[in-house]
């Protein structure tokens, strides 16, 4: 079984929850122009309040309606809040508060890694207060490949960039090279998308551990991975594995993602 997301929203405005469901349909409906009725149904919202939510959105230009009045689209109001958000976007401060939640209840360093290209770049980090911890720099580079997190970010990747990635020479999932085994490795993917972490038990690293969860922008991409490593002890990994994946997932909602729709279309 795949792992939901183990957080929920309270006090939620209804209208609003709509309005924002409509938006996120137009955004992923392979046409791009809709009409009112396909709108509502996919929604699941009555016609009459989807026809009053959408005429609200086109007074703000976040949606557009073509001259015939039966179709729909995403208008031009939303370029401008998601260039705002580029523009600001500050994964260090926005990564913060779920690493320090980590380090806290698992006393390891928790990082945020970002994927630029054919590799992972550390831009967010906690350091536990404990007198031991793992010290990595901000701007540390990791290949794309390398251990836990190579493990999890692979597990989420689309078909053709995974098999992409595995054509690729150098793979250090086991990290020695003489170590991979395309067999074990199927097996961890597997593992991954149903706990929804990834580990690494001193094989890069003797004595270190760590476990890592991918994450995800709002296009539903993977963005990267959050992790922890550690000296703790391999007993720790089912307590530890959950929280880590917890937070990955809590950070990608706040980074727009639609965690629930992305690991249904796991399921399906």
């Amino acid at each position: 079984m795949e792992q939901k997301p183990p957080y929920k929203y309270t006090n939620i405005v209804p209208a609003v929850d709509q309005a924002l469901k409509i938006l996120i349909y137009l955004s992923k409906t392979p046409n791009s122009k809709v009409n009112l009725t396909e709108i509502c149904k996919n929604v699941g919202i009555h016609k009459s309040k989807g026809y009053s939510i959408l005429n609200t959105l086109q007074k703000y230009g976040f949606v557009m309606r073509e001259e015939s009045g039966k179709h729909y689209s995403l208008g031009p109001g939303v370029l401008s809040l998601s260039r705002r958000f580029l523009d600001s976007v500050n994964y260090n401060e926005l990564a913060a508060p779920f690493l320090k939640d980590l380090a806290e209840k698992t006393k390891c360093t928790a990082l945020f890694g970002l994927i630029n290209g054919d590799s992972v770049f550390i831009v967010a980090k906690v350091e536990s207060e404990e007198h031991i911890s793992i010290t990595i720099r901000i701007g540390h580079r990791f290949n794309i490949t390398h251990g836990a997190h190579g493990k999890a970010i692979a597990a989420y990747l689309p078909e053709e960039r995974l098999k992409g990635l595995l054509m690729q020479k150098k793979l250090l999932f086991y990290g020695d090279i003489s170590k991979f085994n395309m067999n074990r490795l199927e097996k961890d993917l597997r593992e991954c998308r149903e706990k929804g972490f990834a580990v690494d038990i001193g094989e890069l690293n003797p004595g270190i551990n760590a476990i890592a969860s991918p994450t995800f922008n709002a296009k539903g991409e993977v963005l990267g991975s959050i992790f922890i490593m550690g000296i703790f002890s391999e007993l720790k990994i089912d307590e530890y594995g959950p929280l880590v994946f917890e937070n990955a997932m809590a950070f990608s909602s706040k980074l727009g993602a639609d965690v629930e729709a992305i690991f249904k279309r796991r399921e399906g």
